[in-house]
């Protein structure tokens, strides 16, 4: 039987640009202006300046940095790109393999594909965001179980494929490209117990390894093809349970889960976007306006057990640093019952007396909903210091592929995060099937003012 490897290269070398369904194609295209809104609004966190200073030290090259002049080596701009884009936390997430699809094949896609039409780049965009959620969904919660990113260890392998397409490789080396990157899926958790910036730098490392894995597999470098299944593969070794071969390979072509990625409407961890908007509702239906602390003397609010460990864990209510406070369901919730809204600006100022306060009075309950924890629903109950008690939820987290005001977010999102020019950006991403080259996007992108 053909090793995983063999069949995704097959599928991925094979898929042609007109079979690709049309939804794929605008959700590729849509996951694309995401992320480059996201890169041009997190182009000043501390993290992807860091990525991008190193990124220089790197040499000239031939790939573009976005928001930056000049042009970088192909792996530096993937390792700078990718940070950016996941900088603040406000990139996609496909709920099923909780990982964030776009961050680690957008970078790739952007440094080895200038000179292919829009339609081909579409078409590995779509692979590469197609393989990381079905690599993510066949092990649910395995490898944040086990203290991994799963955007980290699964990453790697769509940015590889990504790349082996874009660089023309053949069968063979593609299988070794995905042996190789292999060795380089990783990403430790470690970061949610001291708020350092190490899971904002996942997204380049795996964009920058799978891009290199490629490089070396056309070099000639060999790698196990049972990278996936082996006795020492990815699920065995990283989220220790044996790989699921449907959940991987099943439908290639047909079953598109680059469908079904979610857009966040908030710059924080997927696994509280619900219980926001479930206490966005509330505070509509309290009527508050401006709300003072001490007029909520108690919040309770229920989380999946895969998230309780993640978003309120204790010591979550005082947030260590502005990312920190991203993985903090009482901080964030507190701020959205305080403020009507959670954006970018709400992590600017962690300690406001007001949401800390509130923040300790928030109560958490673990309730097994069944399913993932990425698509559970959000459900709050507030008591007001005048004794009213009010309950709010919602099925799941707004911007979901299944929202009828997906596209509409979109827009809006990367107008606000692209600034003044950006609606020549949507121009070009939102028409790129119909560009003869992605160099027009590159172009827009190099010349776009932060």
């Amino acid at each position: 039987m053909t090793t995983i490897a063999g069949e995704l290269a097959g599928w991925a070398l094979r898929v042609r640009p007109d079979q690709v369904p049309e939804q794929a194609r605008r959700a590729a295209a849509r996951h694309l202006l995401d992320a480059l809104g996201n890169a041009v609004a997190g182009a000043r966190v501390t993290a992807a300046v860091a990525a991008s200073h190193a990124a220089r030290a790197m040499g000239p090259g031939d790939a573009l940095i976005i928001g930056q002049r000049g042009r970088f080596t192909r792996a530096a701009a993937a390792l700078a790109n990718g940070v950016l884009i996941h900088a603040l936390d406000f990139d996609d997430t496909h709920a099923g393999g909780l990982v964030h699809a776009s961050a680690p094949v957008v970078p790739v896609v952007l440094a080895e594909g200038s000179a292919v039409s829009g339609a081909e780049a579409l078409t590995a965009l779509a692979v590469g965001l197609e393989t990381i959620c079905r690599l993510g969904a066949a092990a649910p919660h395995g490898f944040h179980a086990v203290g991994l990113h799963a955007t980290a260890a699964c990453g790697v392998f769509a940015s590889a494929l990504t790349a082996a397409r874009l660089r023309g490789l053949s069968e063979e080396e593609t299988v070794n490209a995905l042996g190789i990157a292999g060795s380089r899926a990783g990403g430790l958790l470690e970061f949610l117990n001291t708020g350092s910036s190490t899971k904002q730098l996942h997204p380049g490392f795996a964009a920058a390894d799978g891009l290199v894995a490629a490089a070396l597999a056309a070099a000639g470098a060999t790698g196990p093809s049972t990278v996936f299944e082996g006795e020492y593969g990815l699920y065995r070794a990283l989220a220790r349970r044996d790989a699921d071969r449907a959940a991987i390979v099943g439908g290639l072509g047909d079953r598109w889960e680059a469908t079904r990625i979610t857009v966040k409407p908030y710059p924080a961890c997927q696994l509280m976007h619900a219980q926001l908007d479930a206490a966005h509702q509330a505070r509509v239906e309290l009527g508050f306006g401006k709300v003072a602390a001490d007029e909520i003397t108690e919040v309770v609010v229920e989380a999946h057990p895969d998230a309780a460990s993640i978003v309120c864990a204790p010591g979550k209510e005082t947030p260590r640093s502005a990312y920190d406070a991203k993985f903090s369901l009482p901080w964030s919730l507190a701020a959205m019952l305080l403020d009507g809204s959670v954006t970018i600006a709400t992590y600017d100022r962690i300690d406001r007396p007001e949401v800390l306060a509130l923040a300790a009075r928030v109560r958490t309950e673990v309730v097994d909903f069944g399913g993932v924890a990425a698509d559970q629903p959000g459900r709050v109950r507030i008591r007001t210091a005048a004794g009213r008690m009010v309950t709010a939820q919602v099925p799941r987290s707004g911007g979901g592929p299944d929202d009828p005001g997906i596209d509409a977010l979109v827009t809006a999102k990367a107008l606000d995060n692209l600034g003044p020019g950006g609606e020549k950006i949507i121009e070009l991403v939102l028409g790129l099937a119909d560009l003869p080259s992605l160099a027009v996007l590159i172009r827009a992108l190099e010349n776009h003012e932060l």
